[in-house]
Formats: structure tokens, C-alpha cells, sequence
């Protein structure tokens, strides 16, 4: 048996295949082109999106089944007859509603209770009515009766299969699904002023999604539920963080929508297989390789191995501090007005010494929403994915400032070889999980004084943007 899992992530498309002895390998794996037309944009070409999912799957051989992760909230507009993309994709990095969103500031408590998301361009609702407000093409489409509206997940299936679907994990981070019924909600989608006959239908997250070339589609989920699946976490408590683009956090609740208080992190599904539906916690970083990839950009880092490791003791001891907030402040503080920070540089600051902080500035924020993880109970484990893993020091600097044991799976593609596991179900069949390949135990430090510091650092980031829109 051989499955196929295709990964379109936000800088990339892989394919893994996976077989039955759970051992699995990258078939494919192509970058695409990140585009930055304004300030706070940020968006891709659904053209080039599509075209490499099509490369990644006639590189993949003969497989069984085949299984779609995705972006999660990156959407855009196509036409329903013809599959034509109106838009690019505006991607879940994409700030250009914050306007629009400050404006519906009195209904927030309304989403939260319908949705169980915070007002936040984060999400697709206001970039889908953003679209259809701001963009001819698809006001006109909608007129004629020809218009789809959705996350990308959506249209590479209507693209690939012939049909317009989704599943429950993308629909719960639109904002316009009922968290309690799994269903569009139509009060969210007026209140939001996208159509809801012009979206996708619902499924569980282990369905018939079609078929490609005669293979079956049996599972499409979120990419970070799907790594959630692929770390083993099952039972309440369980806990994984993945490390790419951004730094997502998600922990298992059980099997009733949970109450996520004033913890700043979001009541979410997990999956759905059959009529059971499994929801977690989730608390989302925006800026993990991002800020990394920014660094290299402007040549604040040389290569990513730089770092891996450092001699001078931790920056933030020292009073040098890295707020990543390139695109906001998301989990636990959904700050739209906060701007990227570094604090703390004197004379004798190196480059060494602000690549410390900028690596330790995204584990800081990712301790903040593990913290908060076990709801009032220290987080004893966290299980860690994702290409920043490959920081030794990221990962060491994570467990001594959590307090929790970090476990390294034995494979870095969690978020594929889940999905891949999920799409098995389709089938009938399990596929084992890979054995942990480290686990990382904390050190002794001053960790209060370390998230006390950050939290100061934070709080001087705040507020220093105008909502855009």
C-alpha cells in the first residue's frame, strides 16, 4: 500500500509517500514565488500553486489513496463553471482587513460565540468580502451565478477532482462555520457579507473527496491538525508544536467544544472521522521561519545554521530582546497594531548577538502560548516539528524557558506523513507512527525572569501600528 500526502504549505508544495510499515519519503517538493504588492500583503499565484501540486503528483508513481493538507485560512475567489481562478490566493499572513475588522468591533463577542475566533484578518471571512467588494472579476462572477469563494484547499480539489469541497478543520478557521454544528453559519456569513451559496461544502475530515486519476481523495485537512495527528496526539493534554512559516501550537481537548476562557487561544477541530469529531486548542506565532527568512534577507543571518548554536549566555539575559511581530501579535494577545521589536542594543551589540535574540525572541513567543496550553497546569511535554527543529539551540532554549520536555519525532514531515495517516482511515488501515528520534530535557533557569523580560519587550511592541485596510 502506498499513500500519497500533498502538503501545500505556505512556501511550498511537497509529496510524501507513505506505506503500510509507516515508513515514507519526499517524492517532490517545489518552492513557489511569496508576493508582497503593498504593505501588509502578502499573496500567491494559484496558477503556480496548482501547477505544483500537479508536478508533485506525477512524480509520486502508482499510490492507493491520496490525502490534501493546506494552508488552513489562505483563500481566494474562482469561477465556479470554468475553475478559473479570480484572484490570487491572499494568504493567512495577509493584514489588508484590519480596517474593515476594527469597524466590527461591537459584534466580536458574537463571532467568538458562533465561530470561537476572535476578530483577526488572520482568518478568511473578511478577505473572502474583501474580495467580492474590492476585486470586478469576482463581483461579476458572482452576478452571473458563477462564483466560488474559499480556502485553497477548495479550489485545487474542484481544480483536481471536479469538486467543490472542503473539510471541517479549513471550514473552522474561515470564521464562518458554527463551531457546535460543523455547518455554515448564515448569521456569520451575513454579518461577514460573504454569500454562502457561493462556498464549498462541508465534509468530515476523512471522506470522499473525489478521486485524481482514479485515486481516491479520502482525507484534506488543515496542515496543522494534520501534523497534530502525525505527532500521535490523541488523548486530552497532547500536545505538539510545529515550527515553519509561522510557530502553531495545538493541543488536544477531547470531544466537546472547549472552553478556552481568557487564555487567548482558540477553540478548534482537530479532525472528524465519521460521525466523531475530536477539537483542540490552538495558539498560533505568525513570525517563526518567517522572521528567519526575513533575517536572511536583509543579511542579519548569512545561512540558517548560524543558528544552531551560540557561545555567549542566553540574549535575553543579557537585556537584548526580539519581539517577531512582523505581521501582528497573534496568540494570546491578537494585536494587529504591533510592529516587529529589537530592544536592548548598545554599542557592543553584534550580529551574533541579534541572531540570539531573534531565535530566542520566536521560542519566547511560543512558550507564551504553550504556557497557556495546560489551561492553569504546567505543560509536562511538547512534541516539536517543523524546519527551525534543526536549531539545536531553538530547541533547548524552548524546553528551558517551558519547563516541559521537547520530543523530536523520528521524521520532520509531520504535517504530510498525518495527513497520509488520516487518508489511510479512509482506507480501512492504520499506518504506525515513527518512533521519537530525541527528547530534550529542560535545564534550570530563571525562566519567570526570562517571560517577564519578553513580556515587557512585548508590551513595548504594542500599539505602534494604524489599522490598515
Amino acid at each position: 500500500m502506498r499513500i500519497l500526502a500533498l502538503d501545500q504549505g505556505t512556501t511550498s508544495t511537497r509529496g510524501l509517500v507513505a506505506d503500510e510499515t509507516g515508513a515514507c519519503e519526499i517524492v517532490h517538493a517545489v518552492r513557489h514565488a511569496q508576493h508582497f504588492p503593498k504593505a501588509d500583503r502578502v499573496e500567491h499565484d494559484p496558477h503556480e500553486l496548482l501547477a505544483n501540486l500537479r508536478a508533485v503528483i506525477a512524480a509520486a508513481g502508482p499510490v492507493e489513496a491520496i490525502a490534501l493538507s493546506n494552508q488552513g485560512e489562505s483563500c481566494l475567489a474562482w469561477d465556479a463553471e470554468t475553475g478559473e481562478p479570480l484572484s490570487p490566493v491572499i494568504v493567512w499572513q495577509d493584514r489588508r482587513t484590519e480596517a474593515r475588522l476594527a469597524a466590527m468591533a461591537d459584534h466580536e463577542a458574537e463571532v467568538r460565540r458562533r465561530a470561537g475566533l476572535p476578530l483577526d484578518p488572520y482568518f478568511s471571512a473578511s478577505k473572502l468580502a474583501w474580495l467580492l467588494e474590492e476585486c470586478p472579476e469576482v463581483g461579476a462572477a458572482h452576478e452571473a451565478g458563477r462564483l466560488r469563494l474559499g480556502t485553497t484547499d477548495a479550489f485545487f480539489l474542484q481544480s483536481l477532482t471536479g469538486r467543490c469541497l472542503t473539510d471541517v478543520t479549513t471550514a473552522s478557521r474561515t470564521s464562518l462555520m458554527s463551531l457546535e454544528t460543523g455547518r455554515w453559519d448564515p448569521e456569520l456569513c451575513a454579518l461577514f457579507g460573504v454569500p454562502m451559496d457561493c462556498l464549498p461544502e462541508i465534509r468530515p475530515t476523512v471522506s470522499d473527496f473525489g478521486s485524481i486519476g482514479g485515486v481516491p481523495v479520502t482525507a484534506a485537512v488543515v496542515d496543522q491538525q494534520a501534523a497534530l495527528y502525525g505527532h500521535g496526539c490523541r488523548a486530552p493534554g497532547d500536545a505538539k508544536i510545529t515550527f515553519g512559516t509561522g510557530a502553531f501550537a495545538l493541543a488536544i481537548s477531547g470531544e466537546t467544544v472547549p472552553d478556552a476562557g481568557d487564555s487567548g487561544l482558540l477553540p478548534t477541530v482537530a479532525w472528524q472521522v465519521g460521525a466523531r469529531t475530536t477539537y483542540a486548542l490552538d495558539g498560533g506565532v505568525h513570525a517563526a521561519g518567517a522572521a528567519v527568512e526575513w533575517a536572511l534577507r536583509i543579511g542579519l543571518l548569512d545561512a540558517p545554521e548560524a543558528l544552531s548554536a551560540f557561545e555567549a549566555e542566553a540574549a535575553i539575559d543579557r537585556g537584548l530582546a526580539f519581539v517577531p511581530a512582523l505581521a501582528g501579535l497573534a496568540a494570546p494577545h491578537w494585536d494587529g497594531s504591533a510592529a516587529g521589536l529589537f530592544i536592548g542594543m548598545t554599542g557592543a551589540t553584534t550580529r551574533a548577538d541579534m541572531a540570539q535574540a531573534l531565535i530566542e525572541g520566536v521560542a519566547l513567543r511560543a512558550a507564551e502560548v504553550i504556557a497557556r496550553m495546560g489551561q492553569g497546569r504546567p505543560v509536562e511535554r511538547v512534541s516539536m516539528d517543523g524546519g527551525l527543529t534543526r536549531s539545536a539551540y531553538l530547541c533547548q532554549f524552548l524546553a528551558d524557558v517551558t519547563g516541559a520536555t521537547i520530543v523530536l519525532p523520528g521524521t520532520e514531515e509531520l504535517t504530510a506523513f498525518g495527513a497520509a495517516q488520516l487518508a489511510a482511515l479512509g482506507l480501512g488501515t492504520d499506518l504506525p507512527a515513527p518512533a521519537a528520534r530525541a527528547e530534550i530535557m529542560p535545564r534550570e533557569c530563571d525562566r519567570a525572569g526570562r517571560l517577564a523580560r519578553f513580556a515587557e519587550a512585548v508590551s513595548r511592541a504594542r500599539g505602534w501600528r494604524e489599522p490598515l485596510g
